[in-house]
């Protein structure tokens, strides 16, 4: 299948191999290249078989999560590495991102949301899960408090930035203000522009850590 991702799993946990492999095999275009259970035999494997996205246990025996994903990065940049663990701190958090990670999930997240990490970093996004994402906010937020009043927007713009954390499409956000698309998207611009960030998620991520929403 010319479309398909290849996904390799590495992970000394039987009982989440097999959760991982039938959430997987729901989705035609997934094909699973091979799983390891143990760092040292997915070294051995990615020199014969490179996944376009690995999801990867940091808590295998041999190397640990932040070596092993470096080193995998360093020789293999294409492989998109999702990091899949119990851990939700956010040290750990930005420790693997920095180390090469594209993507951090918990254990505990649905199939909806193991689906999303992979589109995203197949798209050359980060992916972060909602949960570990809120904490990221929160301790941003308590090192370097922000008075809401720093920035100027107007009424309009706070009405659409507060249906923009809801999740809210341009559509849904022009017929729900009875406006125009094309003043929510001018709008979502100057939010944006005003916010200095670069994309939805910025966007969102700064409003909470100002206090906008």
């Amino acid at each position: 299948m010319s479309n398909s991702i290849n996904i390799a799993i590495a992970d000394d946990h039987l009982i989440v191999v097999n959760g991982l492999r039938a959430m997987l095999a729901t989705r035609p275009d997934y094909q699973i290249l091979f799983q390891a259970q143990d760092g040292d035999s997915l070294w051995e494997q990615l020199q014969t078989r490179q996944p376009d996205v690995l999801l990867l246990d940091i808590q295998m025996p041999g190397l640990s999560g932040p070596e092993l994903c470096r080193k995998i990065h360093k020789q293999f940049p294409d492989i998109r590495i999702v990091v899949l663990t119990s851990h939700d701190t956010p040290a750990y958090v930005k420790q693997m991102i920095r180390s090469g990670a594209s993507g951090y999930l918990v254990k505990n997240s649905g199939m909806d949301a193991l689906f999303t990490a992979i589109g995203k970093v197949m798209e050359g996004e980060k992916y972060i899960d909602d949960h570990i994402r809120n904490g990221l906010v929160r301790e941003a937020l308590a090192e370097h408090p922000v008075s809401r009043y720093e920035i100027p927007l107007t009424r309009r713009e706070k009405d659409i930035l507060q249906l923009i954390a809801e999740e809210l499409s341009n559509p849904e956000i022009a017929a729900r203000l009875c406006i125009s698309l094309r003043t929510v998207e001018t709008h979502r611009q100057n939010i944006i522009h005003k916010l200095r960030v670069k994309n939805t998620v910025g966007l969102v991520k700064e409003a909470i850590r100002r206090g906008l929403i």
